[in-house]
This record gives structure tokens, sequence and C-alpha cells, in this order.
């Protein structure tokens, strides 16, 4: 049965963050709150998502296949999507089969699960690897690792609009820049597009450098024919994707105490950790207004967890043993 795209459209509030570091510096932050959009479909994956959905229905589609890891947040909100507006979803993973909270919930939204190894998950970028799933699958469309391109960074683009509708509940007549987690770059592909060079945007990025995000970013802004530009990338890494380091930890569950903002470890965190030491060196001037984007991400935040703490476990006994 030929997918019918869903008529939803949410919206995400606007709403102050107040932290003593801000507070010193004399900056001011809005956090536009995407974890909030939905329990399930929750943060920037649906925005990035809802285009392919689209393009979908364009071309008679049935469902979406996509790729992720074994805590992708990108496979949750599309699987969690499947399972709400009823269509067949289909992901392909890296590794060999893991037993997570989020495979769990994969399953129990139906999609189909194919573990393709680490080899056969680095091949995702030569020509010719969608061809035997596309067989395999012909009713479903495929969705980019990430929900990532220029479609899903379009969806992502009328955020902006989102945001600045809602100003005036904070008592702002304009803002001086975005600031963001970059893990593919495409949101910040999509708030650069919607600003066209009216304000910054600064992505933290939350991988090393070599993960290709400003390559990305590059092609997005190319393929879009994009004449204004104005966006920085940060690296916020901590050393590697999904580290987490008692410095971030520490920080993470200050915040959340101080504010009441869920945070995670592997973006919002380190995004947000990253802007106190960018505020705290004096890199915005007193009076600054930026935006935030809370990009969500909620749902591994206690599998992240667990795995630092299981890393210190064993760091401590490989010590005691020494």
């Amino acid at each position: 049965m030929p997918l019918v795209a869903p008529a939803w459209a949410p919206k995400a509030p606007l709403q102050p963050l107040r932290l003593d570091w801000l507070a010193l510096a004399g900056v001011e932050l809005a956090v536009l709150r995407l974890d909030l959009i939905d329990p399930l479909i929750s943060g920037n994956k649906w925005f990035k998502l809802a285009p392919y959905l689209q393009a979908a229905c364009a071309v008679g589609a049935e469902g979406l296949i996509s790729l992720g890891g074994a805590h992708s947040n990108h496979l949750h909100a599309l699987a969690a999507a499947g399972k709400r507006f009823d269509f067949p979803t289909v992901g392909l993973l890296r590794g060999t089969p893991q037993d997570t909270p989020t495979v769990r919930d994969l399953q129990r939204y139906g999609m189909q699960l194919h573990w393709l190894g680490y080899g056969g998950y680095r091949a995702r970028h030569r020509p010719g690897f969608w061809e035997p799933w596309r067989e395999r699958y012909r009713s479903l469309h495929p969705v980019p690792e990430g929900g990532g391109g220029l479609l899903g960074a379009l969806g992502c683009s009328g955020l902006v609009s989102q945001a600045q509708e809602q100003l005036t509940t904070l008592g702002w007549a304009d803002y001086h820049g975005w600031w963001l987690a970059a893990g593919t770059g495409t949101t910040l592909a999509g708030l650069v597009l919607g600003e066209a060079g009216a304000h910054p945007v600064y992505g933290a990025l939350a991988v090393p450098d070599d993960h290709g995000v400003a390559q990305r970013v590059r092609a997005i802004l190319d393929e879009a024919q994009a004449a204004d530009c104005t966006y920085q990338l940060l690296d916020a890494s901590r050393g590697g994707f999904a580290k987490v380091d008692a410095a971030l930890l520490e920080f993470l569950l200050a915040s959340e105490a101080a504010s009441g903002l869920a945070l995670e470890p592997l973006y919002t965190a380190k995004a947000l950790m990253a802007l106190r030491q960018r505020v705290e060196a004096g890199y915005f001037a007193r009076g600054s207004r930026l935006l935030f984007v809370h990009t969500g991400g909620l749902q591994g935040r206690a599998a992240a967890l667990r795995q630092y703490q299981r890393s210190c476990t064993r760091a401590i006994g490989a010590s005691s043993e020494s």
C-alpha cells in the first residue's frame, strides 16, 4: 500500500536557559526544545525525515529503509514514525548483533533489522551499495544515514522561522546567532539555508574532524546553490564520538541540576560545554543573545552513561591488578 505522508507538523517551544556562567558573561541563551515535540519521535530527527517521507510518497513507495548504529537516534525516530503512522521500516545496522535499549525499541516498533558487520557498514558510501537492498526491498525508499543530505537539511531550515516566531515571548527583538551540536552537519546546514546569511550558525562538532562533517556541510550548501553561508564548525568531540569523560559528565549533571534541562552526553552536553568555554573566553560580547538547539537524543542518555560507568569500572579494575 503506497505511503501517505502524515499531516504532522510539530512545533518546538523556545525557552530561556539561565546558568551562572551565562549571567556572569552577560550572555542570554534560549533553547529550541526539539526534545519536547514528541516522547518517541523526538529531536531534530523528524525534521530530517519528513522530506524523505514526501519523496517516498512521490514515487509510490510503501516505507523507508535507512542505516545507523545500535544506539542510533535516527533509526529510533524512523522506527517510531513507522509504528505511529503505519508504514514498514528496515534498518541496516553497523557491526554485529547487539542488545541495547535502542535495538529493543527498534524491534518493538516493528523495524526489520539487518546487521552489516563493520566492513559492510563502511561500504555504505561506495557505488552500488544500495543496489541489492533496492532489489530486496523494492517498495521501500532509501534514506541516507542520519537523514543526511539536502532533503534532510531543507526539512531543518524551517526551524529558523519556528524560533523567530517566538522571540517576542522572550522579550527579544533579535538574536546574534545559533549554537548546536553537529553530528552529520545536516541540521546545521538547514539552519544556514534558513538564515540565508542573516545570522551566523555555530556547530559544535560531536565527532572528530576526520568524520568529514565539514565536507558534507559544504556539499549540501553547494547542492542548494546557497550564496549566503555564515557558519563555523568548532571542535567539541572531546577525543572521539560517543566518548564520555569525567569533566563532561560533571558538567552534564551540574547543568541539569542548575537548570532542569535534561541533556545527553553525546551531543547536547558536549555542545553546551563547548559554548561555556567560548563564553568564558570572551568570544561573545556582553549583551549577546544566542539560540541553542536541543537536538533530542534523550532515549540514549541512560545507555551512554552506563557505558561510561562500565569503562570507569574496568579502568579501576585494571589499575588494581597492575
